[in-house]
């Protein structure tokens, strides 16, 4: 009867609630399963990310340097490549991805050499759609675009890559060149002398969406 009492009584205590000691482990617990949860959507996002370099940016490099061996010519220049301005000069001629399947556009004058013609998530292959941590699913149109830099003071080719959400632009910023410069580097903001102009890519949370060069070295 005596160790039924006690046993009682320890039921009756435990009622009471939780130990100081008890609550610690459970908040530590919780913790640990949102940090997982929080680390398990930032790895997704960076997979995402890297899937973009290598489907887009990549893919479309490869495709005009791949052109300009083959035919001593740069993609998009002039109407015999592709491009809409004649005579060629070896620059590219301002080409929306959005036109790039039209007829004797980018697409079919890759397919005449026996090129492939870059992926995409779209049904177009110079537009991607991409959600943003912060700018929701957005519809990026890469150009084959003459670019003038300011922090250059000279103009070059460039995959020039409309509507990109801001987290995806710093994220790839970091891949092609290592660290993070909006103002230089072969992966910059387009105008490259935008606010703040330090250097630094705006805030992510302020201005979700921007416009942004791969600046490529052909010819």
């Amino acid at each position: 009867m005596k160790v039924l009492g006690r046993f009682r009584k320890s039921l009756a205590g435990r009622e009471k609630g939780f130990t100081l000691i008890e609550m610690a482990i459970v908040l530590v617990i919780i913790g640990l399963i949102i940090g997982a949860v929080v680390k398990g959507k930032d790895l997704v996002q960076s997979g995402k990310q890297k899937k973009f370099y290598t489907n887009c940016l990549k893919s479309w490099e490869i495709a005009v340097l791949n052109y300009y061996d083959r035919t001593g010519n740069v993609l998009g220049d002039g109407t015999i490549n592709g491009g809409a301005v004649d005579p060629k000069n070896g620059n590219f001629d301002n080409v929306s991805g959005a036109t790039f399947g039209a007829a004797n556009g980018i697409d079919a004058t890759l397919k005449k050499i026996g090129l492939t013609v870059p992926s995409s998530n779209t049904a177009v292959s110079g537009q991607f759609t991409f959600k943003g941590q912060q700018s929701g699913t957005q519809t990026i149109t890469l150009w084959l675009y003459y670019l003038y830099s300011h922090t250059d003071a000279r103009s070059s080719n460039a995959l020039y890559l409309t509507n990109i959400p801001t987290d995806l632009a710093i994220a790839l910023d970091t891949m092609v060149d290592g660290a993070v410069d909006a103002r230089a580097g072969t992966f910059r903001r387009y105008a490259d002398n935008a606010a703040p102009n330090d250097g630094t890519w705006p805030d992510v949370t302020v201005t979700s969406v921007v416009n942004a060069q791969y600046i490529l070295d052909v010819p």
